[in-house]
């Protein structure tokens, strides 16, 4: 399916720009103010509520975990259960929304 292959090579890239990111690189400021973490975190929740919006149940709160580097593991994981679940319109937007912060971590 080549919206779940969009989906899944813009999550491959994110995670390949970020997974070797230290605590302090992960604290920067991106967007707003907002650190990266935040701005990673805020992305994964988002994520989680469409997954949650497709397969009709509540949503819930993805955990912020202490350590950061946990960041491109949460997205993965996150981001395999939509590219299960979700229509290709709602991949489409997902793998966009990736794809635009992956350019505002450059």
């Amino acid at each position: 399916m080549p919206t779940n292959d969009q989906l899944g090579a813009a999550v491959r890239k994110l995670v390949g720009q970020v997974s070797h990111w230290t605590p302090p690189r992960w604290a920067a400021s991106g967007l707003s103010g907002a650190s990266r973490a935040d701005l990673m975190h805020d992305l994964i929740q988002w994520l989680a509520d469409r997954t949650a919006e497709v397969e009709a149940r509540p949503p819930l709160p993805v955990p912020r975990l202490d350590n950061d580097l946990a960041l491109p593991d949460q997205l993965q994981v996150i981001a395999a259960d939509l590219a299960r679940y979700a229509p290709p319109e709602v991949q489409q937007e997902a793998a966009a929304r990736i794809t635009a912060l992956r350019g505002a971590f450059s």
